[in-house]
């Protein structure tokens, strides 16, 4: 429906009429205006993330270490042999690119969960294209971290294709405003990248039900690899994930931002990452328009003092999509 509403109607007007926010707006009205450019380096850098996070009392997942140097990557084993699995992450890296991910080793094979396997000689030659910058932003030089795995909660068995699922919340001066679940696909190579043939789930903000799921953009009822029913979808603790994602915006002091959560089987919900510069297909997702949504922000005035508590239960009343 969202589909087809958007194809008869391809003006801007019209678009601008459904409340649809389209690059130029996002980047000059929202990113500059309430993204301090200082503060960029907080999340554009995955390990200073997870520092101000664990300032913060936010819950991520558990740091095994970090290569920084060309010299340290043949410590990797030393770093990694206690751990039955792992994931490998460019600090400053964007898209998913760069990430390896390990489900299980037995000391010689390192298999992913495509059930892929690689040497340890495949993982050092892989950090070092991380060090080389060939992941990050801009091709600067990196750092690699070396995070434990996420046990994702057994209620999402069979919604995400060898892959964790995470949520992505939208949240603006303090309040979530848009949600949707990002599954992976066979596509996708198990990566919650929507670009790259995931899932997205669009959510809706007061109960974390499904209210629509696409894949490229196309809407679909069914998960393409597992026949999972997407519309049967409901994030668990979602009020404790929502407060989580709205507490960022004090963490980081970024306005406008993309906060990226999942969901650990004994921690519960955990920030993966935030985003200064969040996509905009959360809204094809949710066939909704996310300046409406922040216009009524907008007007609360430029001084708010509601705890992010008071920020989520104003969302969840005002944002609500199901009756």
């Amino acid at each position: 429906m969202f589909k087809s509403l958007l194809e008869k109607y391809a003006s801007p007007f019209a678009l601008r009429r459904m409340g649809i926010m389209g690059m130029n707006k996002r980047n000059i009205s929202y990113i500059s205006r309430y993204n301090p450019r200082r503060l960029y380096p907080l999340v554009d850098n995955k390990l200073k993330t997870k520092q101000i996070a664990l300032d913060a009392g936010v819950t991520v997942p558990e740091l095994v270490g970090v290569i920084e140097f060309q010299h340290q990557v043949s410590h990797l084993w030393e770093l990694v042999k206690d751990w039955p699995g792992f994931c490998i992450k460019p600090a400053k890296g964007s898209g998913g690119k760069g990430i390896v991910v390990i489900e299980r080793h037995d000391r010689t094979n390192f298999v992913k969960p495509s059930g892929k396997v690689e040497t340890i000689g495949d993982l050092e030659r892989h950090i070092s294209n991380i060090l080389a910058g060939l992941f990050s932003l801009g091709g600067k030089p990196d750092v690699a971290l070396i995070e434990a795995l996420i046990n994702f909660d057994d209620v999402f068995e069979g919604f995400s294709y060898e892959g964790v699922p995470d949520t992505r919340v939208i949240v603006f001066k303090g309040f979530p405003v848009m949600a949707m679940m990002r599954l992976s696909t066979d596509a996708s190579d198990g990566k919650a990248n929507l670009h790259q043939g995931a899932v997205g789930v669009g959510l809706d903000i007061n109960t974390g039900r499904a209210i629509r799921a696409v894949q490229f953009n196309l809407p679909i009822r069914y998960h393409p690899d597992t026949g999972r029913d997407l519309l049967e979808l409901k994030v668990p603790y979602w009020e404790e994930l929502l407060s989580l994602s709205s507490s960022c915006y004090e963490m980081s002091g970024l306005g406008y931002i993309g906060t990226d959560m999942v969901l650990d089987k004994q921690k519960g919900p955990m920030l993966l990452e935030l985003n200064a510069r969040p996509g905009l297909a959360i809204q094809t997702a949710n066939a909704a328009g996310l300046v409406p949504r922040l216009r009524k922000i907008e007007k609360l005035g430029k001084k708010i003092t509601m705890s992010p508590e008071e920020r989520v239960a104003f969302s969840r009343r005002e944002f609500a999509t199901e009756a």
